[in-house]
């Protein structure tokens, strides 16, 4: 099964279709969740999206890394990584299962 990748415009047009908002609200809707979804990494917090998952931003420490080709270490700066946690429900609908929660 080939892996589609599914677009804004692509949530957008969902959108539209079920909720009966015009193109343009929907986009916009969309666009708005997306931002709001964003600036709350950007500021460090958590974003949970209950039944879907988490999003978290871990700090990474300075540490050494290495230019394969030539062995060369090189520093790596610390930064922020976004990190996705899926919630059991989603790991529950993606393994086949009927997406309700279980004491797994």
């Amino acid at each position: 099964m080939a892996g589609r990748t599914i677009t804004r415009a692509d949530l957008s047009e969902a959108v539209y279709q079920k909720l009966g908002l015009s193109r343009t609200e929907s986009a916009a809707l969309v666009e708005k969740v997306l931002d709001e979804i964003c600036d709350g990494l950007a500021r460090g917090e958590t974003v949970k999206l209950s039944s879907f998952g988490s999003f978290l931003v871990r700090s990474k420490g300075q540490r050494v890394g290495r230019n394969p080709k030539t062995g060369v270490e090189v520093p790596i700066e610390p930064r922020r990584v976004m990190v996705f946690k899926p919630s059991n429900v989603l790991k529950a609908r993606i393994n086949g299962g009927n997406g309700a929660a279980s004491d797994a």
